[in-house]
């Protein structure tokens, strides 16, 4: 059985801004670091062998506290990126215009061909992310990666899993530097290959911590 553990980067200083990021990049704040270094220690002992990245600056910076803390090297895999949000990004979720909001709810409202101007689809998201987990099963025999992403990509791969749509409502909540693990086993009593052991999992977290709209 592999066990590939996921992280969302640590807090932003667009994240406490509302800001939209996407594709878009922004530091993480202090409250970011802090989380990135409790789940670094959450995840120390668990035997982590790899830390694979999404190449923007705030997954990889949460990247390379968590492998420093499991004594790994960081690993850039692009296609762990955040949904390209188009023309919104770098945009104030409150600032939106009436039709600009139009796009961003076509995102998470269950809309199948929803796509903001210049940006993906879920399914299109859904596509590279999955690419990006099953390329941990070519990984040398008795691997445990850790995939650091974005909370509506990761959020995307999760629901995939669990046989939802890529574009299906969003209803699985990924705080900053939560934690979630997916499996890949042959099993008598559940589906063959990825399965879903944890998610959004904030124990190791002394704070509050933020969702995408800060709720």
């Amino acid at each position: 059985m592999l066990q590939v553990y996921l992280v969302r980067h640590g807090e932003t200083e667009w994240n406490a801004a509302r800001r939209i990021q996407g594709q878009s990049d922004s530091p993480l704040t202090a409250k970011g670091l802090y989380q990135a270094r409790q789940v670094a220690e959450r995840v120390r002992n668990e035997g982590i062998t790899h830390v694979i990245t999404s190449d923007l600056g705030r997954t990889r910076h949460t990247a390379q506290i968590i492998a420093d803390a499991c004594g790994c090297e960081v690993i850039d895999e692009p296609r762990l990126r955040e949904l390209h949000m188009g023309v919104l990004e770098e945009r104030i979720l409150d600032g939106l215009t009436e039709q600009e909001e139009i796009w961003r709810k076509q995102m998470v409202d269950g809309s199948p061909k929803g796509r903001i101007p210049e940006g993906e689809t879920m399914t299109e998201l859904a596509v590279r992310m999955r690419a990006a987990l099953d390329s941990c099963l070519d990984l040398p025999a008795g691997s445990k990666p850790l995939l650091v992403s974005h909370g509506i990509a990761l959020g995307c791969l999760i629901s995939t899993i669990l046989g939802l749509p890529a574009y299906a409502e969003r209803r699985l909540r990924l705080r900053n530097c939560s934690l979630s693990r997916v499996d890949h086993q042959q099993s008598a009593w559940l589906a063959n290959g990825w399965i879903v052991e944890t998610a959004g999992d904030v124990s190791h977290l002394d704070l509050p911590a933020l969702d995408e709209l800060q709720r």
